[in-house]
């Protein structure tokens, strides 16, 4: 079958929609049990373990560079908000790529949480150590059930660098978050957009549509950017800023990719997924992948990242005039 009655006979990139919500509508009522299993999280955990302690977590150090990335970028916009915060609660911190950039004059204190306790000892408080007196704590929890380590209205801003693609109640999670903020409380997050890993996805469906005439999900399903703002005005943040943003990495073959992937704790856990890929349909997508994206000598593997920030409504905020209130007309501005 030819390549392009392949991509003709393809159905979809699988992502994760949710339906739009008013931006009116109140907070719902949190639910600790969710409503949505989309990927096993006990499977997520022991992936996370696996790739903390292979090759004493050396392997795992290497695959840095993504979130490391992205922390950079996030924290960008964290110093571009012009406040002090005594403490941060950094949500699925893993090893604390984020945290280990915060500066003592910005932050006092990082509460990191994470369901692996291995990734999230991985590294030494030494790293950690900025100017004297930066405090670090860590505490093994569930990400999805915040309100269980947290008290409702107590944080002053709760972080989250690359984590929240795993939950599977994003709207229950962003409730929870809301609550545990203070008013005027800062949600600052970053997080796998739908258009990540595109290029594997398309070619490893290609190549089970042509070696097996079917397809299966190997590559988890992400959230539409569209749904975001959505999502956070349904959860009660006001003052809300989406962007976009795209990290490209160059590997040799899709091989590499997938190993890497695999270092990162960032393998493949949707609930009935296939553990095992034949042989030849991995070799047919390592082929289509570098038939429609390679380059010279490399393949490329684009992370979309979705950033996002919202806050507590509180009455010290700035809200938008009354309609009709306006004294200038648009049409002049124009």
């Amino acid at each position: 079958m030819s390549l392009q009655r392949l991509l003709h006979k393809l159905r979809p990139t699988q992502t994760r929609s949710f339906a739009p919500i008013s931006t009116n509508s109140p907070p719902q009522p949190v639910n600790y049990v969710s409503p949505y299993q989309i990927f096993d999280r006990n499977a997520k955990r022991l992936q996370k373990d696996r790739a903390a302690i292979r090759d004493a977590g050396a392997r795992n150090r290497t695959v840095d560079y993504v979130r490391e990335e992205v922390a950079e970028r996030m924290m960008e916009r964290f110093m571009d908000i012009k406040r002090k915060f005594d403490t941060i609660v950094d949500l699925g911190s893993g090893p604390g790529h984020f945290s280990k950039l915060l500066e003592t004059g910005k932050v006092k204190k990082s509460i990191m949480i994470d369901s692996s306790c291995r990734l999230l000892n991985r590294d030494p408080d030494s790293e950690f150590e900025g100017e004297l007196g930066f405090e670090v704590e860590r505490i093994v929890g569930d990400e999805e059930n915040l309100l269980t380590i947290v008290d409702r209205n107590s944080q002053e801003a709760v972080l989250s660098c690359l984590n929240l693609h795993w939950v599977n109640d994003l709207p229950g999670i962003l409730v929870q978050i809301q609550e545990a903020l203070q008013p005027d409380g800062l949600f600052l997050a970053a997080m796998f957009g739908g258009e990540t890993l595109f290029e594997l996805r398309t070619s490893l469906q290609l190549a089970e549509v042509e070696r097996e005439g079917g397809v299966s999900p190997h590559v988890s399903p992400m959230t539409d950017t569209r749904d975001i703002s959505n999502l956070l005005g349904r959860a009660g943040f006001t003052l809300l800023t989406v962007d976009t943003d795209d990290v490209r990495v160059a590997y040799p073959s899709m091989w590499e990719l997938m190993e890497d992937l695999q270092d990162m704790g960032e393998a493949n856990a949707v609930i009935g997924r296939r553990n095992l890929i034949q042989r030849d349909t991995l070799s047919a997508a390592s082929a289509i992948y570098k038939e429609l994206y390679g380059e010279s000598n490399s393949i490329p593997a684009t992370f979309q990242i979705i950033y996002m920030i919202g806050w507590k409504p509180a009455p010290s905020q700035p809200k938008p005039l009354d309609r009709g209130t306006g004294k200038v007309n648009l049409k002049d501005v124009l």
